[in-house]
């Protein structure tokens, strides 16, 4: 299982979970919050206004570069950083896979760093920057059917503050079992 909330940066320079259904204006700067239930292999992938899936995660900034995440420990992508909205309005995606095992097909395209090396260090996997291709991100969305996976929005009160999180599970549980999350943010 997966929980993922977006953090939006406050005007005192705090995150704060909001809507993940929320519309941006430009120069809002957002993270991505991920935790899992399970020890498991993360990786998020940004199409950006080209049209081409770029790695966001693994990162070199955490983890030194590692993708297998820990069971219910938070990460924040990127690490550090902000993500800003610019100017332009549209839609950014993002496809989060979380799975027991490592993706062959994200692997091996993030793996094509130079012509016949099939893996280099995790590091190199984290800071490479080729573009991922369509076919592999449908690949990989076709992997997972649809009726294996649960999604809840939430925005319920915990204590004093509100949740604003979508959790996915994947309920089948086995062992080569992932779990994918497409999303969308918009900004005008």
């Amino acid at each position: 299982g997966l929980r993922y909330s977006i953090l939006k940066q406050a005007s005192d320079g705090r995150a704060a979970e909001v809507d993940p259904d929320r519309v941006f204006q430009s120069g809002d700067r957002i993270r991505l919050s991920i935790e899992a239930n399970d020890t498991a292999h993360l990786y998020i992938v940004q199409r950006g206004s080209s049209g081409n899936w770029s790695l966001l995660f693994p990162s070199p900034e955490i983890s030194g570069g590692e993708n297998l995440i820990e069971r219910g420990k938070h990460y924040e992508i990127p690490a550090g950083h902000w993500f800003a909205f610019d100017e332009q309005p549209g839609t950014e995606k993002l496809f989060v896979v979380l799975s027991r095992g490592p993706q062959p097909d994200l692997e091996k395209m993030i793996y094509a760093l130079r012509e016949g090396e099939t893996k280099p260090s995790k590091t190199l996997l984290a800071e490479n920057t080729r573009s991922i291709d369509d076919a592999v991100v449908g690949r990989i969305r076709s992997q997972v059917a649809a009726r294996d996976l649960i999604f809840e929005k939430v925005g319920e009160n915990i204590g004093d503050q509100k949740e604003k999180a979508v959790y996915v599970v994947n309920k089948s549980g086995g062992s080569g079992s992932s779990v994918i999350a497409d999303v969308s943010l918009n900004h005008k």
